[in-house]
Parts: structure tokens; C-alpha cells; sequence
């Protein structure tokens, strides 16, 4: 008796998943986690260390808060790309880490209030985020590639100062600030991360960055820029127990200024997570995105319990997947694994932490313009002719680049002033999405308005009569 002939190959064969999907060899997504980690390592650690000393703490609860960073950013990572049922985690190559936005009102309250209202303030804030973030999501459409595309660009110029400061040097009037050897070194190895993704191809054109960080502190060593003694007197093991300030405190004031904090850093991870779907392939639905920032809400709440700090998504890291053109989730997924092992063992986070402030300035000098080619990208889809867009993009780059120029430009106006207008981030974005309501959402004015359909939230323009 014959048998019936199988089925064609095209018919039998399984449909490969989308490239966000795809599981990649160990190997490459160990590499390709750490080279994520190294990328936003330093920005990460940063927040800890600058609200640590503005609060007067002791240096080895600054290592606990640094700890504690390290843990939650790599838990809301892990969140963030592979998700929860239908609700957390934007399930995209997403890194997660400490958000400035929140520094300053931190410093604030507990100056008035006390570690304890800091982070039950947090605590706060994370339910609040969790309550707000479909909501959030469904006014999207007020943040077309005109906005996201302008808060893109500009958080990628805001950043550039950063890299600039580990290449130099923070103190002007230090001996070695802005040695040419140093400058030499920097300028090495963003030529080394050019050449080896013009010159290679397949995977290790993708490892352009951490070859140019190991490479780097290789030629460090003998410069005498590299330090890792205090590698061997840090403790393997290290996590500050749950409420180490004591019970949480909730004053008013606290909490409302905690609350505007996680809604500017929903406005930073909308643009983002925005960004990431469009390079991947992946538009995002309202569902994702409120998925993703529900997460956001989630740091907050892991924050305030673990003394850690609000989480947003790592600009940075956006720039290392446009660059490398790895869509794979679970690569980000292992860089939070990284994370999390980092947050338990303070001795590997020390070693990362001693590479010299050069070699990490020049890998974020290239991930900090890439984020700002991104935002660029973006507002190309804009429709200028005609329109007054070109005016709102120019006035809320300008008004977010003043505190990156002019640091100290509001400190003569209040507190709340102070948190809105002292972070460009936070200032460009109000700036693009007032004036974008103006302009594009009141009636009598001819407008290029952003339009999605009903399944995805990536903007295309259309020029529609009001």
C-alpha cells in the first residue's frame, strides 16, 4: 500500500519568527548582552553616585544605592523583553536603567523630608505610573514624528556633553583635563569602532563597540589610566535589604513631584520605545506601549522597596540597536541578566566600573550621536513644506538645549521650575508638545497631523484640512 507523498517543503516548513523573536547562538547573545551593559553602565551607575553625595551619605551606603540601581535596572530589563502575559514589558530589545529626570527632586526631598519620604515618594510614583499608563498610551497620537522624533534628537544632544565630560575630565583646572593623550585614546577608538564596521561583516561588524571598550583599556594600561585596585577589597556579595531608610513616608509635595517625574519619563520611553519598533520592524499597538510603560510604573515600585531608583529606557542602547541592526529581544534580556548579577555581586561591577573615563566616553560619544542620527531619521517623515513644523522643531531644540549650555539658568526660580526646566529632556518635550497642540491641533490653521492606524503607533504624515 503507497503511501501519500509528503507535503511540500513550503508548505510543511515553520514560518522563522520575526527577527525581535529570534534566539540567537549563546555565544553571540552573551556578547551582545555585555556589549549592551558596558554601553549603559556608566550613565546607569552615575544616578546613585550624584544623588548619593548631593544627599551626604556615607560612601558604603552609596554602594548599597549603586547596588540596588544595578538590580532593579536589570529586573525591569529582563520586564521590558520578555514581558508578562498581556501586562508589562513592551517585549522589544530594551534596556532599562536609572533616569536623571528623577535626581534633582530627589536631592530636594530629602532635603526636606528625609531619606524615607524619598522613596516612599518613589513608591508612589510607581503606582501611580502603573494607574496612568494606559491612558498615557491611548494620547499617543500627540506625539507624532514631529515631537518624538525633536525629544530624540535632543536627548541624544544632551547626552553628548556627558561623553564629552569622561573624555576630558570634569575639572578644568586638573593637570591631565583634556590631555591629548587622552583625546588621542578617545579619538582611537571611535576610528577602531568605525573601521571594524566598515571592514567586517556577520557578527562581529555588531561587536564594534565593546571591541573598541576592550581595545581601549588595553592601551589604558600602560597610559597608567586604569585602576582596579579597589577590586579586591570590594565584597562579593552585597544587597541592602528592603527599606533600608526605614518605613516609607508619603508627604504631599513629596509625592505630586515624584508623580511629574514618571511622567516625563513615560514621555522619554514613549519616544524611545517608539524609535526601537520602527528600527525592529515592529510598530508598537497602544497594548505595547502601555505594556512598556506599566514597567516604567514597576521600577518605581521595586525602587522605593529596594532603594533603587525610576527607570526609563536607556537612549543609549537605542542608539547600539540602530547601529548594530540586532532586533533580538532576548539579547536584551541577557544584558539584563548582566544587570541583575552585577546588582548581587559588587566585585564585577567594580571591575566594569574601573574602566577609564576615556574609553567610555568615546563608546558613548558614538551611541550619543547615534540616538541623536535617530531622532533625525525620524524627522524626516515630517511634512515641512507648507506647514509650520519646521519652527516647532526649531524652538524646542532650542529651548531643551539651554540647561545643557547654561546649567544654572533657572536656579533663581522654584523647585518645581527647577525639575521641569532644568533637564533638557523634560523641557523639549514640553516645548514640541505644546507647541505641536498649537500649531497641528487647533482649528483654523491648514496642519500636517500624525495618523495611526488602529493596531500600530507609528506615524505616517498626512496633510488633512482642519
Amino acid at each position: 500500500m503507497s503511501q501519500a507523498p509528503a507535503p511540500p517543503a513550503s508548505e510543511s516548513a515553520i514560518p522563522a519568527p520575526h527577527p525581535v523573536d529570534q534566539v540567537l547562538p549563546p555565544a553571540r547573545l552573551g556578547l551582545l548582552g555585555l556589549q549592551h551593559v558596558l554601553v549603559m553602565y556608566t550613565g546607569c551607575v552615575t544616578v546613585p553616585l550624584v544623588f548619593g553625595s548631593a544627599a551626604k551619605l556615607d560612601t558604603s551606603t552609596i554602594g548599597l544605592l549603586v547596588n540596588a540601581d544595578l538590580l532593579v535596572a536589570g529586573l525591569v530589563t529582563l520586564l521590558q523583553a520578555l514581558g508578562v502575559g498581556k501586562l508589562l514589558g513592551v517585549r522589544l530589545p530594551v534596556v532599562a536603567g536609572a533616569t536623571f529626570t528623577a535626581v534633582t527632586p530627589m536631592i530636594l526631598i530629602a532635603g526636606e523630608y528625609g531619606m524615607q519620604a524619598v522613596y516612599g515618594s518613589m513608591l508612589a510614583a510607581g503606582v501611580f505610573g502603573l494607574l496612568v499608563a494606559v491612558p498615557f498610551a491611548r494620547a499617543v497620537r500627540f506625539f507624532p514624528p514631529l515631537v518624538s522624533g525633536t525629544v530624540i534628537t535632543v536627548i541624544g544632544l544632551s547626552l553628548i556633553g556627558v561623553a564629552a565630560g569622561l573624555i576630558v575630565g570634569l575639572d578644568p583646572t586638573a593637570k591631565d583635563y583634556a590631555t591629548p593623550s587622552h583625546l588621542a585614546l578617545a579619538g582611537g577608538i571611535v576610528l577602531l569602532i568605525v573601521l571594524v564596521t566598515r571592514f567586517t561583516n556577520g557578527f562581529l561588524s555588531q561587536l564594534g563597540v565593546l571591541l573598541g571598550l576592550v581595545g581601549g583599556t588595553l592601551v589604558a594600561v600602560p597610559m597608567g589610566l586604569t585602576d582596579f585596585s579597589s577590586v579586591g577589597h570590594t565584597d562579593w556579595l552585597g544587597v541592602a535589604s528592603p527599606f533600608h531608610f526605614g518605613a516609607p513616608q508619603f508627604p504631599i509635595a513629596a509625592v505630586i513631584s515624584m508623580c511629574v517625574v514618571m511622567l516625563v519619563t513615560f514621555t522619554e520611553s514613549t519616544a524611545d520605545m517608539l524609535a526601537v519598533g520602527e528600527m525592529t520592524g515592529r510598530p508598537l499597538s497602544r497594548r505595547d506601549l502601555a505594556r512598556g510603560l506599566a514597567a516604567d510604573g514597576v521600577s518605581g515600585i521595586f525602587g522605593g522597596i529596594m532603594n533603587g531608583f525610576l527607570d526609563t529606557v536607556f537612549a543609549q542602547n537605542v542608539g547600539l540597536v540602530g547601529m548594530t541592526k540586532v532586533r533580538s529581544r532576548y539579547v536584551a534580556a541577557v544584558a539584563g541578566g548582566f544587570l541583575v548579577l552585577l546588582g548581587l555581586v559588587p566585585k564585577l561591577g567594580e571591575i566594569v566600573a574601573s574602566l577609564p573615563g576615556p574609553v567610555i566616553g568615546a563608546a558613548g560619544l558614538v551611541m550619543f550621536a547615534t540616538v541623536t542620527a535617530v531622532g533625525i531619521n525620524t524627522l524626516r517623515k515630517v511634512e515641512f513644506e507648507g506647514t509650520d513644523n519646521l519652527l516647532i522643531v526649531a524652538v524646542s531644540i532650542g529651548v531643551g538645549m539651554l540647561p545643557v549650555v547654561a546649567p544654572t539658568i533657572y536656579h533663581a526660580f522654584p523647585a518645581w521650575v527647577q525639575i521641569i526646566g532644568g533637564s533638557a529632556i523634560t523641557s523639549a518635550t514640553v516645548a514640541a508638545f505644546l507647541l505641536n497642540l498649537l500649531f497641528n491641533h487647533t482649528p483654523g490653521r491648514s496642519k500636517t497631523t500624525a495618523v495611526t492606524d488602529e493596531n500600530s503607533l507609528v506615524p505616517t504624515a498626512n496633510t488633512n484640512a482642519p
